[in-house]
């Protein structure tokens, strides 16, 4: 979930491990879990629990598994009270990084990611230290296949898309981050499938990097931060 919606991350992801599978599933249940307890279990009128849904979806959580958690979070006290927390901070050579976390222990996650960014030449900054530098968007991921640029490009502009790209592999549609599921929605029943959807930090400029050291440094943290539990998503803006 790293980065932006690049499609090689998101092939990336796509090809994991069963068990990192089964890690992406369970971090998903947390945020349907939050967005249940927030808002309540009718994702018609809760657009956090729509995103989260959507997200599970484009991820191949099998829909029982989502209705379970919706069921379980909306008929139960759960002892433990979640929250959700956005972290910023700078990776090496200043490479500015957002974390959104769901925990129930924010000392315990504040701790672990402070150690990560320490280890691995980093610093984990205060709040509004990096967000500035980044837009949230809803991004739309459509993997270009045998498509048609135009029609494509069409269907999106009619269903509320305010921006589109194309590269070699892909096509992205820009939303307001409100009106991504909306948006999908309409697209989907219009017969398109997602490589990804949903909103995103987008960066407004790229920091590259050549030096050896930097580069295993930065992809160890971002491996550490995406690795831990606690950890929902990360946004960089490491020109990969």
């Amino acid at each position: 979930m790293s980065g932006h919606s690049k499609w090689k991350n998101i092939m990336h992801k796509k090809s994991k491990t069963d068990a990192q599978r089964a890690k992406v599933f369970t971090k998903i249940g947390l945020e349907i879990t939050l967005a249940v307890r927030s808002g309540g279990p009718d994702p018609t009128a809760n657009s956090a629990l729509k995103a989260a849904i959507d997200k599970a979806k484009a991820n191949n959580v099998p829909n029982d598994n989502i209705d379970r958690v919706i069921k379980k979070a909306s008929g139960s006290a759960d002892a433990n009270n979640y929250e959700s927390i956005t972290y910023e901070g700078y990776g090496p050579k200043g490479i500015a990084i957002i974390v959104e976390t769901i925990t129930d222990n924010r000392n315990r996650t504040a701790g672990d990611l402070r150690h990560y960014f320490d280890k691995f030449g980093g610093n984990l900054g205060t709040v509004g230290s990096v967000s500035w530098m980044f837009a949230k968007k809803g991004v739309i991921v459509i993997e270009r296949e045998d498509l048609s640029e135009d029609e494509v490009m069409e269907a999106a502009m009619d269903c509320g898309a305010i921006d589109f790209t194309s590269d070699d592999e892909v096509f992205e549609i820009f939303t307001d981050p409100e009106e991504v599921s909306k948006t999908a929605d309409a697209l989907a029943a219009k017969g398109y499938t997602f490589l990804s959807a949903q909103a995103e930090m987008i960066p407004s400029t790229y920091v590259a990097l050549s030096d050896e050291d930097d580069l295993k440094n930065i992809n160890k943290l971002l491996e550490a931060l995406e690795d831990d539990d606690d950890v929902q998503n990360v946004w960089h803006n490491w020109e990969e």
